[in-house]
């Protein structure tokens, strides 16, 4: 029996997908999600929703996932109140006209840029925190004045049929919709026209969204994932280092997308780093974490725990922490495997799991060169004192970074979240989630009619034909900028310094 026939999911019928995409692109064309006032009296419906039931989603995402209520609240439940609560505050000055100064060329003219939605949108979620990660795009689908269809993962099953019910009485059910069900229902989604798809997953699903996409030239925005790395300079405070990224590591069993995947340091600091890793995990769970439902979670399904399990026993590594399984339970312990390298079955991708594999160098730059030689990360996470962290974030790139942790940045909504290259682009969370799912109308106004008019038109007159040399040097005095700046002596010379 599947995960979704047990927790009762009903898929969506395939023959309403059409009709349901239909139903909401005639209620955009409506204007009915134009106000904002509308906007927000969705979001504040969906908040008390959130809130009114957020012991049975904790209940649910316990049944999918073994997570304890303490992680779903810090992480899922806290957070997505939040987003919900500052985007109702913020989206009345996000919404807002932008008036910018072109210049004194232009100072007749009207300059506006609208904040428009963009119209009917998908967002497809994954199953590791199926709140987050999908109702925080649906957030910013409603803020910017979309109709939105969601579509729930449905391996985490128990958590997409409460979503299904609570937001299909929360939410105006002519402009959003839930759909539920796999690979057959996605599928039928992607066939739909929309005007933006958010999606949430791996990249071999993202490919195939994008080909999707492209029949009808639909923006998308890929939140995929990648092995992010941790850099550990002999200069960190080793302690802190070690509780931090087995914090990040144990979060719901490492199934998080920008759980730290693996370490790079130098031989000696592993040695060092490793003995702290220890007194950590005794410090997490004193009588282990295999008897801790309450502190640690279990790997989703029995497929994910096989993969896991397997890479595990093919390491070459020495397993210093950690290593026990039991495929009955689903259970991975917190495991740490030291004196690896790029070869390592465990480097091969994105372990999703808890399992964190050291990679010892020879120094910080050949850390920097071993991560540049891999495809860039969601996340970096960078430990040690100013001047290395500097050297570090000048010479990697990455989705995002934290500083000294793990993982906070997600939370902190002020700041755009997404990643690049391989780990996805686009990005969401407060205003920049607002601005994905807006279309920024440019509105240039010319006077057209009355006095205005007429002396505009008069002074615009030498664009007109007959073209001649006196009317084009005309335009240019009128028009050109003043370049301000000489010319470079050698353009193609290094900078020693950026």
């Amino acid at each position: 029996m599947s995960s979704a026939e047990a927790a009762g999911l009903k898929f969506t019928p395939l023959e309403e997908i059409p009709q349901t995409v239909e139903r909401l692109r005639k209620a955009f064309l409506s204007n009915k999600t134009k106000p904002i006032e509308y906007r927000k009296n969705q979001l504040k419906s969906l908040l008390f929703a959130l809130k009114d039931n957020e012991q049975a989603f904790k209940k649910a995402i316990h049944k999918d996932l073994g997570r304890s209520d303490f992680e779903s609240s810090l992480a899922e439940i806290t957070t997505i109140i939040n987003e919900c609560v500052e985007t109702i505050h913020g989206v009345d000055k996000w919404a807002k006209d932008e008036k910018p100064w072109a210049g004194l060329a232009w100072a007749t003219h009207g300059t506006v840029v609208r904040k428009e939605p963009k119209g009917t949108v998908l967002v497809i979620g994954a199953w590791n925190y199926p709140i987050t990660v999908q109702v925080g795009p649906l957030i910013a689908a409603i803020a910017a004045g979309n109709t939105c269809i969601l579509k729930p993962s449905e391996v985490s099953a128990n958590t997409a049929k409460l979503l299904a019910e609570v937001l299909g009485k929360a939410l105006d059910p002519e402009t959003y919709a839930t759909v539920n069900g796999a690979i057959p229902e996605t599928t039928a989604l992607l066939d739909q026209r929309f005007e933006h798809i958010f999606y949430t997953g791996n990249g071999t699903v993202g490919r195939i969204i994008q080909e999707k996409a492209a029949k009808w030239l639909c923006p998308v925005s890929l939140e995929l994932g990648g092995k992010s790395p941790v850099i550990v300079d002999e200069s960190a405070n080793l302690s802190i280092v070690a509780k931090r990224v087995m914090w990040g590591k144990s979060v719901n069993a490492g199934q998080t997308c920008i759980a730290p995947d693996y370490v790079v340091c130098t031989k000696a600091t592993q040695d060092k780093l490793v003995e702290e890793f220890k007194k950590a995990a005794e410090q997490f769970w004193p009588k282990g974490s295999n008897g801790s439902t309450k502190d640690y979670a279990r790997i989703v399904n029995e497929g994910h725990w096989k993969r896991l399990a397997s890479v595990l026993e093919g390491t070459k590594g020495n397993i210093v922490v950690g290593g026990e399984t039991d495929q009955a339970t689903k259970y991975i312990a917190p495991t740490v495997v030291a004196n690896c390298n790029g070869d390592d079955p465990l480097m091969a991708g994105e372990l999703f799991g808890p399992i964190l594999p050291i990679v010892p160098v020879a120094s910080i730059d050949e850390a920097i060169n071993f991560i540049n030689a891999r495809d860039q990360p969601l996340a970096l996470y960078p430990f040690g004192n100013n001047a290395v962290i500097k050297h570090i974030l000048d010479s990697t790139r990455s989705g995002g970074v934290v500083v000294g942790d793990v993982m906070l940045h997600y939370v902190v909504g002020q700041l755009p979240f997404g990643g690049t290259g391989p780990s996805g682009y686009g990005a969401y969370h407060g205003k920049t989630g607002f601005d994905t799912f807006s279309h920024h109308r440019s509105c240039l106004i010319a006077p057209h009619t009355g006095i205005m008019g007429s002396i505009v038109e008069k002074v615009m007159t030498m664009r007109y034909p007959p073209y001649t040399d006196a009317n084009l040097a005309k335009f240019k005095a009128l028009v050109g900028k003043r370049v301000g700046f000489s010319k470079p002596q050698n353009p193609h010379a290094r900078v020693s310094k950026f």
